[in-house]
């Protein structure tokens, strides 16, 4: 997505408070939090996050439930344009100039896995990449310094073998990593 893009998507949703609920939730559908949860991770008042949010449940886009006295939102995977929302949120944040520039010129890849703050629906300048596969770390560099410049962001990232990634699956799992590409998906 080009700057020219990014402009226009923040022009088209003025509320920059529904842009971060769209990335906490959509980037990864797992995420899941609480209006003061939100208050404390966005800096934003709880007044407009809860307009924001009651918006969004309102249109089907969030389902909320209950845990104690928290009401916890959590992105609608059944609602006729996830799909849609999900790829937008991925082309904001440049996921989808990644696998264009980056992975999809790898040789042996097996899978790519989102980590750090934008897995978590956090915006960040910095797209935490997780590699499996027996890479050439020369290769990859070129190749990241091009989707670099492509997405206007830094990109952080980490190779492990497929031995490794057997050994940290479920820690993956538990960090809330995304997985953005893998053969077969």
């Amino acid at each position: 997505m080009t700057r020219y893009s990014l402009e226009m998507l923040e022009t088209i949703i003025s509320s920059k408070t529904r842009i971060k609920l769209l990335l906490k939730f959509f980037i990864n559908s797992e995420n899941e939090d609480y209006l003061r949860g939100l208050e404390s991770e966005f800096g934003d008042s709880t007044n407009a996050i809860r307009l924001e949010l009651n918006r969004l449940e309102d249109a089907g886009l969030l389902s909320a439930h209950f845990q104690g006295n928290r009401k916890l939102f959590k992105a609608n995977p059944v609602h006729p344009i996830y799909n849609e929302v999900v790829s937008l949120v991925r082309k904001y944040v440049g996921l989808d100039r990644v696998v264009e520039e980056v992975i999809s010129k790898i040789g042996e890849l097996q899978c790519v896995y989102l980590t750090g703050k934008l897995a978590k629906g956090i915006s960040s300048k910095v797209m935490d990449l997780l590699f499996v596969g027996d890479l050439d770390e020369n290769y990859l560099v070129s190749l990241v310094k091009k989707a670099e410049k492509a997405i206007d962001k830094k990109i952080r990232y980490t190779i492990c073998s497929p031995e490794e990634h057997k050994e940290i699956i479920k820690e993956l799992v538990r960090d809330n990593a995304l997985l953005v590409w893998g053969k077969g998906i």
